[in-house]
């Protein structure tokens, strides 16, 4: 076996159970105000294990700077992860520099600065404990 299928078996038996890839989304946000707006919540089911955000862009599409704020919401509680984070004009940056892991039920929120500049794409993989059958696809 090669590297790379040692490396993908270790991600794949993380927690001990054997995990299936049950989607892949890019989930996209145009962040039209100031308020704080959901830009993806892990599913919450029986056989759902954890969503793996693997990437997240946010682009600048004006003439002048912004700044982002990119929070976890679990419950009640509320997890910085970026707070009034820099993107310059007309420029498009990425904020990950390692994978994200969202638990089920977890909600990753954006919020701009100012309406109608920035707009956010993440990559995301979810994971279930059980393979789904082709059938039901």
């Amino acid at each position: 076996t090669n590297k790379y299928c040692a490396r993908w078996k270790k991600i794949m038996l993380v927690t001990s159970i054997p995990q299936y890839i049950q989607g892949l989304t890019n989930a996209k946000l145009d962040l039209t105000s100031t308020d704080v707006t959901t830009l993806y919540t892990a599913p919450s089911t029986a056989d759902f294990n954890a969503s793996v955000v693997n990437s997240i862009i946010v682009s600048n599409d004006s003439g002048s700077g912004d700044t982002i704020t990119l929070t976890v919401t679990n419950g009640s509680d509320v997890f910085s992860l970026f707070q009034v984070k820099a993107v310059a004009a007309n420029t498009s940056i990425e904020l990950l520099t390692r994978d994200l892991i969202l638990q089920e039920g977890e909600i990753l929120k954006a919020t701009a600065a100012t309406a109608d500049r920035l707009h956010v794409v993440a990559s995301i993989q979810e994971f279930a404990i059980h393979r789904t059958p082709q059938s039901a696809l």
